[in-house]
């Protein structure tokens, strides 16, 4: 048979923070139902015998109704609020049964007050004081019994269980029992490869990065005219021709070029240069103007 699931709801969380952990619905149900019932029951005995003593005078008919609830409702309370903590303790069925007992007596007992109270109670008539008082106490003394009883078994349950320094340590196994472990190189491989599927890398062990590429342009062309020295006219070069050719390795010297144009050649070339600056800064103009009228316009 499937173990039976329990709620979880705040009456579980304060059974399992006084009490322990529950073994059925109806014992946590019932218990605190009828705890609940017996400070009810308390409360409402007080507030109608207040009731009753502003009603009239304690020898008229209008105090003794409502004291008769009263009187009533206070002998249940106490014996429902016990039977409540027998209902919600663990303990043998024995003091259950007992408990029901009592229960059983002191309803027959308040039924037998609310017959004789108020003509045939105490000194207003033949009095069956002594009967309902008699029930009342044997009933009483099996609650109280119970509960005391269920108490006292809760504590003696708790006491049974060790003490953190009673608990013996697991022992570890020794060295010749402990079993063997072995791993093949392909489960190695494995592994290692599982373990590196998501890390790229490259040579020398660094991250691979989708980052920018940098190029370099060399705008300054080397003078390597120096060397290009034929290794046959080397021997029968002069003395200036080889300083010459060191100097131009060293690159302390630059050589001086000529221009065969004339003056007016340059000149020339040099206002062509300046028309066609005028041209292109004209033309940036324009389209400068343009646009500003367009950003203005938007």
């Amino acid at each position: 048979m499937a173990e039976e699931e329990l709620p979880d709801n705040r009456l579980f969380e304060w059974y399992r923070s006084f009490i322990g952990e529950p073994d059925a619905k109806t014992d946590v149900y019932l218990g605190f139902g009828l705890f609940f019932a017996g400070i009810v029951l308390a409360l409402g005995a007080m507030v109608i015998y207040l009731y009753a003593l502003t009603a009239g005078p304690p020898d008229t008919p209008e105090f003794y109704r409502p004291a008769e609830w009263a009187y009533g409702m206070g002998m249940l309370a106490i014996p429902v609020a016990m039977t409540a903590l027998v209902v919600l303790l663990p303990i043998d069925r024995r003091a259950v049964y007992a408990t029901a007992g009592g229960d059983v007596l002191i309803g027959l007992s308040v039924i037998l007050f609310r017959e004789a109270y108020w003509s045939n109670w105490q000194g207003y008539g033949a009095g069956e004081t002594v009967l309902v008082l008699a029930l009342y106490a044997i009933g009483l003394t099996l609650v109280v019994g119970s509960t005391g009883a269920a108490l006292v078994a809760e504590q003696i349950e708790r006491a049974r269980a060790p003490a953190p320094s009673e608990i013996e340590p697991m022992q570890e196994p020794e060295e010749g029992d402990r079993p063997e472990e072995s791993y093949t190189e392909d489960e190695i491989r494995r592994d290692i490869d599982e373990a590196m599927a998501d890390v790229e890398i490259t040579w020398g062990g660094v991250e691979k990065h989708e980052g920018r590429n940098l190029s370099f342009e060399q705008d300054t062309d080397l003078d390597t005219s120096g060397l290009d020295i034929e290794p046959e006219k080397t021997r029968s070069s002069s003395v200036d021709e080889q300083v010459a050719g060191l100097q131009g390795l060293k690159g302390g010297q630059t050589k001086t070029a000529t221009s065969s144009s004339t003056v007016d050649d340059q000149t020339q070339k040099l206002n062509e240069l300046k028309a066609q600056k005028r041209q292109e800064s004209e033309t940036q103009d324009r389209t400068d103007g343009v646009l500003g009228n367009l950003l203005d316009r938007f």
